[in-house]
């Protein structure tokens, strides 16, 4: 189990420097990992990859199988504790398992659906008698569960369920009425995670067996992607659910929906972080084999840029994973046995904001290298055969996966302004504080990786400069204005992926030294001139629609460009990615090391 020494709290990144010894990277992975890693890829390479075609004609007796042999293995086990039958493993241990089933695309979805959002709600919000009778099952695969929040009229906005909850006259059962849809799993799932409001008001959580009377299934949603993944509507007449099988308090459904979309917005991220590896896996030796004008096509200077920018999004992607992986394992380790459901939402809330980041960058990130690596195919990319087309349309999803990447944008500086007005953070000291510094001109950082370290100083004062601007224009009612709020979240999300992928490679040159860090450096250094770009035109459109005066706004827009220059990365960078895809092309996927 991964330990941190001093306390963390969520979006502490926004505020101050990150302390490189607080930080897990994926070359921290102990023994345990690395077997847990090598069990979960010998299982998707020999018994689900080469199953592809089947799973993608929706083939659902061999992915209940597969399921099968998963629990088998312990892969379905990991977020469930030793008492009740499983492994009871920390977060990285989660991650892991979440990458490789993520290079499935279909299987993947089933997988990460039952071991995530259809099994932590009993794992950490169960009773004792619910726990032991459904999560044995859960973790052996013998049960296999869906989780039910969606319907016709409630999609973001899921506390506007119109599925409802009434007791009988018994008193034994709630009769629920109602239908949910786009329900992953549906078809072969034994327990159903089932979100409806007691007497039309209180919106609360129930287990729900497939088996129990009232309940049905819709017929198979015709997809774009994720074939071989079930999804069909759950349909709700007067379903007879045992009162027992009500799951938390009664009222507090939300609590249990909320937070445990945070678990899954960070293990989507780890799944869609693996997809993009194996994207760039099946394009390396394609274009290494392709030859036009008379030699292979990877040896084309504007291919190699491809390459090298996939790659750095890759290892910017793998190295926000990690290190949400950690804190999370920080804020939830103890859970397992923890009866407070209260205190036990407040710790799976807490870093809701890095949680939301790995969902968005995790999702961009495999748009972005599927939709190049199908360029990089040509024709061949758009048919069947290269299986490119297929990671095409499986990755669409995940943008909508898990609360829409829009509604996650909004959460990100929504967390910060509320911590804000509770009093938890000290925002306004820290936007004082960085329009100061600004306005003076920071000072280079000293030591090794100076240059690139003192970029992330400067980009996070630039987002807590446009956040104290964005209170100044609009107050308490900074919550509506959505489009500024946008601008803040993707600063930040900039922010959270450029600053772990730079003390990522600061923490191997401490380690290692310069020269064996190299590719990391080159990789640090593509990503962060990107995200530096991105950061200095948000703040400049931020500071020409917000600030209340003309002459102002001109200013601020002068000091940014004029500071930005400051940091930009002098040199040839197009030598820089040509070797970064050598490396690539040497290893025959992605590599850092």
């Amino acid at each position: 189990m991964v330990k941190i020494n001093e306390i963390n709290q969520g979006a502490q990144f926004l505020l101050k420097t990150l302390d490189v010894k607080q930080l897990f990277t994926a070359e921290d992975l102990t023994d345990e990992h690395k077997m847990i890693n090598a069990t979960a890829k010998q299982f998707i390479e020999k018994e689900v990859l080469p199953n592809k075609e089947e799973i993608e004609k929706q083939n659902f007796e061999l992915i209940v199988n597969l399921m099968h042999k998963a629990g088998e293995l312990g892969l379905l086990a990991h977020s469930v504790p030793e008492k009740y039958g499983g492994l009871g493993l920390d977060k990285i241990s989660k991650g892991i398992v979440g990458e490789n089933v993520g290079a499935t695309g279909s299987y993947g979805v089933a997988h990460s659906n039952h071991t995530c959002i259809a099994t932590l709600p009993i794992t950490y919000f169960g009773t004792e008698e619910q726990k032991k009778k459904y999560l044995p099952k859960l973790a052996s695969g013998e049960y296999i569960g869906a989780y039910c929040l969606t319907e016709p009229n409630a999609g973001s906005d899921a506390l506007s369920s119109q599925t409802t909850a009434r007791l009988n006259e018994t008193g034994t059962h709630y009769l629920l009425n109602g239908t949910k849809i786009f329900i992953t799993n549906a078809v072969f799932s034994d327990t159903f995670i089932v979100y409806a409001k007691v007497d039309g008001q209180h919106f609360t959580a129930f287990i729900v067996e497939g088996g129990f009377p009232g309940l049905s299934l819709g017929p198979e949603e015709k997809k774009m992607g994720i074939k071989g993944s079930s999804t069909r509507s759950v349909i709700l007449e007067n379903c007879e659910v045992p009162v027992e099988n009500i799951l938390g308090e009664i009222g507090r459904g939300h609590v249990i929906a909320l937070n445990v979309l945070n678990l899954g917005r960070y293990n989507l991220g780890f799944a869609c972080m693996g997809g993009a590896k194996q994207a760039l896996k099946a394009t390396v030796p394609y274009i290494r084999e392709r030859k036009q004008f008379g030699k292979p096509i990877a040896e084309f200077p504007a291919l190699k840029e491809k390459i090298a920018k996939m790659s750095a999004k890759i290892y910017a992607a793998e190295s926000v994973q990690y290190r949400t992986a950690a804190l999370l394992e920080e804020a939830l380790g103890g859970l397992y046995e923890l009866a407070d459901q209260r205190l036990i939402a407040n710790k799976l809330s807490e870093f809701a904001t890095e949680c939301a980041i790995c969902k968005v960058f995790g999702s961009e990130t495999l748009d972005y290298v599927v939709d190049e690596a199908l360029q990089l195919h040509g024709g061949a990319g758009f048919m069947n055969d290269y299986g490119i087309e297929r990671m095409y349309r499986d990755s669409r999803i995940n943008r909508i996966f898990e609360g829409t990447n829009e509604i996650n944008r909004l959460l990100i500086p929504t967390h910060l302004f509320r911590k804000a007005m509770k009093g938890d953070i000290p925002l306004q000291e820290k936007v004082k504080e960085a329009r100061d510094k600004l306005q003076k001109g920071m000072n280079l950082l000293e030591g090794e990786f100076a240059r690139e370290r003192s970029t992330i100083e400067f980009m996070r004062h630039l987002f807590l400069v446009c956040a104290g601007i964005t209170v100044e224009t609009f107050g308490q009612e900074m919550v509506h204005e959505q489009e500024a709020l946008m601008r803040l979240a993707d600063m930040a999300i900039f922010l959270f992926g450029a600053e772990s992928a730079v003390y990522r490679t600061y923490k191997s040159i401490l380690k290692r030294g310069v020269a064996p860090s190299k590719l990391k450096i080159d990789l640090t250094r593509t990503y962060l001139q990107d995200s530096l770009w991105g950061v200095e035109k948000l703040a400049r459109i931020h500071a020409l629609e917000l600030c209340k005066d003309e002459k102002d706004a001109m200013q601020l827009v002068e000091l940014i460009t004029r500071e930005c220059s400051r940091y930009q990365l002098y040199g040839k960078g197009y030598e820089r990615n040509r070797m970064i895809a050598e490396k690539q092309y040497e290893a025959g996927q992605f590599t850092c090391s």
